[in-house]
């Protein structure tokens, strides 16, 4: 359940973006790197997701609060381990409610709350769920859906970090020094270079076929990619050069559907 293509990000997703909010690159890639570590995937093919248990609380009207104050609470908190350990409180809370369950969580690149599908121009919960499993391209977009109808794009062409975090993380965001993660990943990024997609590409793919953990995916080819090239060339019968050429990416597009 749950998965789908799970599509890396590309070029024109990433073009779209910028022209829609008109940031440049380094904000966009730094807001994308502070909320989901730079992927919006795990290796197993599901999209990121963080469940919320006070949001399940208010949206079921508190009713499982005794029975489950693991995953209806109504203070935020108890969040446990990331990765998959989020889809086993998801799925505990969808045998109580499906539709809360699904709103009370965050999808993809941008940590979109579901229950704001039909703000960033979903037709329900059911359909952003959907776009979220098939590609970065799709959560990047549900992720801009936010920041217009909110309007906070502002905040990001201004570097105002501080305001923006309020807006799209909510106001405990010092408490995880949101602003100043955004802040440092911009300079960084504004020094160069930015994440190369390609290698992104790469990157995912290797996770997804079981070469990668879940924070393997960074945008800089380097001694842990190319480790992780050569074996997988090593195991699928390619020249073991370490090098991502055409055949190994055309190869690895194939076992993925992508």
């Amino acid at each position: 359940m749950f998965e789908g293509k799970a599509a890396p990000l590309t070029l024109h997703g990433i073009n779209m973006a910028r022209s829609r909010l008109g940031v440049d690159a380094p904000a966009l890639w730094a807001v994308l790197t502070v909320e989901t570590s730079g992927c919006g995937f795990l290796p197993d093919r599901r999209p990121k997701i963080l469940f919320e248990r006070h949001w399940f609380s208010r949206l079921t009207g508190h009713r499982f609060d005794a029975l489950a104050p693991d995953i209806s609470h109504r203070r935020a908190g108890a969040y446990g381990s990331t990765g998959a350990f989020q889809y086993e409180r998801l799925a505990k809370a969808m045998t109580l409610d499906r539709q809360a369950a699904l709103e009370s969580t965050s999808w993809g690149l941008g940590q979109v709350m579901a229950f704001n599908a039909a703000k960033v121009g979903y037709a329900g919960v059911e359909a952003l769920v959907i776009a979220a499993q098939s590609s970065e391209d799709d959560q990047l977009d549900a992720m801009v859906g936010f920041v217009l109808q909110a309007d906070i794009a502002r905040y990001l062409r201004r570097l105002d970090w501080a305001k923006f975090a309020f807006h799209y993380n909510g106001p405990d965001f010092q408490k995880n020094q949101y602003d100043e993660k955004l802040d440092m990943c911009h300079k960084r990024y504004v020094q160069g270079p930015l994440p190369d997609l390609s290698v992104r590409a790469l990157q995912s793919g290797l996770m997804m076929l079981g070469y990668g953990g879940s924070d393997f995916v960074d945008g800089w080819f380097g001694k842990n990619t190319q480790k992780a090239v050569l074996k997988y060339q090593q195991q699928s019968g390619l020249p073991a050069t370490g090098a991502a050429d055409a055949a190994t990416m055309a190869q690895m597009r194939t076992a993925l559907g992508w």
